[in-house]
C-alpha cells in the first residue's frame, strides 16, 4: 500500500489552508514585536549582488521593450540554455533548442502551467486523475495539481525517506492514474539531492505507466561539494516523459528578472507552448538577452557558490549538531527539527519575539496526512540569503533563543 497521502474530500478540503505560506507566517507573528532588530531568513530571496553585465544589456535593448516577444522565446536565449545544459550537465545528445526549449517568467508560472497542460497531453488514466507532490513542496505545485482538477497526493519526505519522495511507496493503482510528479532536486526546503540511480528509477516509472516528471533543479548551482546530477542526462538520448525546469533566480541572484525555462520531453512541450501562448505572459527580450548572457558566464555563478559556502561553514560552526542539523548537499535553506520547544510555529513566534529573527515554520509548506502527521511540523525553514555578517548574528540568535 502506499503512504502517500491524498487530499482530502470536498467537505474536508474546506478546513484546508491553501494560502501563500508567508501571508500564513505573516498572520502568525502579527502584532508581535520583536525585542531586537529584524532579520528576515524566512523568503528564499537571494541578497549577493546582481551580475554586473545585467545594467548594460538592458540598456543597450530597451527599444526592445516596444514590442511583444515571441512566446516560446527568442533564437539567442533558448540556444544559451540549450548549450548550458549540455555543458552543465554533458548531456548524451545535443537538446534542441527549437523542440526542446522554452522560456518562462522564472519557474513559478512555468511549474504552475505544467500541471494543466499535463492534464490536457497525458492519455486517459485508470482512475481519477492524480498529480504527486513531495510533502513538504513548493506551493506552485499544489495550485497547479488544483487548477487541473486533479486529485493531489503527497508524498512525505521525512529523514527516514532521504527527504526525497519513497519510490517503494508508489503503488501501481496510483502510478496507473498519475498524470505527473513533481520532484525538486536538490529539494526545496530540505536540501536533499536525487542521484542518478533514483533519476532513472523515476523516468523508467514515468515511462511504464505513461506520465510525466517535472523535475524542479532551480537550485542546482548551489551546493557545496558535487554539483547535483541533472534528470535530462540520466535518461539517455530520449527525453520523452521528462520536463525539467531551471532558473536564474537563484543561480545569477535574479529573482526579479523573471526569466528560466523548461526543457526535455517536445511532445509535451509543444502542447504546454500551445497553453501558455494563450494563458502566460510572454518574457521581455532584454530580460532574454540578460538570461542568455547569464547561461554563458559561469564566474558570477562560481562566487555566488562560494559566498553561499562560507554561509555554510558558519551553519557548520555555530550550528554544530543542535536542531537535527546535517549540511545540506544543495540550496540554500536549513532545515532545522525544533520539536524540542514545542514545534515550529511556536519556535517561529519565540525567534521573532525573542531574537528578531523571522523564519518560516515547516507546517506551512507541508500538509497533514491522514494520520494528523505533518511532516513540516517539527521543522523551521531558514534562509541563508544574507551577507556573512547578518547570517552569523542570526545564527548565533537562533542558537541563543532556542537553546
Amino acid at each position: 500500500m502506499s503512504s502517500a497521502v491524498r487530499e482530502p474530500s470536498p467537505p474536508e478540503a474546506r478546513s484546508v489552508d491553501t494560502r501563500s505560506p508567508f501571508v500564513r507566517a505573516a498572520e502568525l507573528l502579527a502584532g508581535t514585536t520583536p525585542k531586537r532588530s529584524p532579520i528576515n531568513l524566512s523568503v528564499g530571496e537571494p541578497q549577493h549582488a546582481v551580475p554586473p553585465f545585467v545594467g548594460p544589456i538592458i540598456a543597450a535593448n530597451l527599444k526592445e521593450f516596444g514590442r511583444y516577444p515571441a512566446g516560446k522565446g527568442t533564437d539567442t536565449f533558448r540556444r544559451a540554455a540549450a548549450k548550458w545544459l549540455e555543458r552543465r550537465y554533458v548531456l548524451p545528445r545535443a537538446i534542441d533548442p527549437d523542440g526542446e526549449v522554452l522560456v518562462l517568467n522564472g519557474t513559478r508560472e512555468g511549474l504552475f502551467l505544467a500541471a494543466i497542460a499535463a492534464r490536457r497531453y497525458v492519455t486517459a488514466r485508470r482512475g481519477r486523475p492524480a498529480i504527486l507532490i513531495p510533502n513538504p513542496f513548493y506551493a506552485a505545485y499544489a495550485a497547479g495539481a488544483g487548477a487541473a482538477d486533479c486529485e493531489t497526493v503527497y508524498l512525505p519526505t521525512t529523514r527516514k525517506t532521504g527527504f526525497l519522495p519513497d519510490l517503494d511507496s508508489l503503488d501501481e493503482s496510483l502510478l496507473g492514474r498519475t498524470i505527473a510528479i513533481y520532484l525538486a532536486s536538490p529539494a526545496n526546503p530540505q536540501g536533499a539531492v536525487a542521484d542518478r540511480a533514483y533519476l532513472e528509477r523515476l523516468v523508467a516509472l514515468a515511462r511504464r505507466f505513461g506520465f510525466l516528471v517535472f523535475c524542479d533543479e532551480c537550485y542546482s548551482e548551489i551546493y557545496t561539494r558535487l554539483p547535483p546530477p541533472g534528470i535530462l542526462a540520466a535518461v539517455g538520448a530520449d527525453f520523452s516523459n521528462v520536463v525539467v525546469f531551471q532558473s536564474l533566480s537563484k543561480r545569477s541572484n535574479l529573482p526579479g528578472l523573471r526569466v528560466g525555462f523548461a526543457a526535455g520531453d517536445r511532445h509535451f512541450l509543444q502542447k504546454f507552448l500551445d497553453l501558455r501562448n494563450v494563458a502566460a505572459p510572454q518574457v521581455p527580450v532584454p530580460n532574454q538577452e540578460v538570461g542568455a548572457a547569464a547561461y554563458g558566464d559561469e564566474d558570477h555563478v562560481e562566487e555566488n557558490r562560494r559566498l553561499y559556502g562560507i554561509k555554510f561553514d558558519l551553519a557548520d560552526q555555530i550550528i554544530g549538531n543542535r536542531y537535527g542539523y546535517q549540511r545540506p548537499p544543495g540550496g540554500f535553506f536549513l532545515w532545522l527539527d525544533v520539536a524540542a520547544v514545542g514545534g515550529s510555529e511556536e519556535a517561529a513566534v519565540k525567534l521573532w519575539r525573542d531574537g528578531g529573527v523571522r523564519v518560516l515554520p515547516g507546517r506551512y509548506i507541508a500538509r497533514d496526512q491522514q494520520d494528523g502527521f505533518n511532516p513540516g511540523a517539527d521543522y523551521i525553514r531558514v534562509a541563508m540569503v544574507h551577507d556573512q555578517e547578518t547570517t552569523a548574528e542570526a545564527l548565533h540568535r537562533i542558537v541563543e533563543i532556542l537553546g
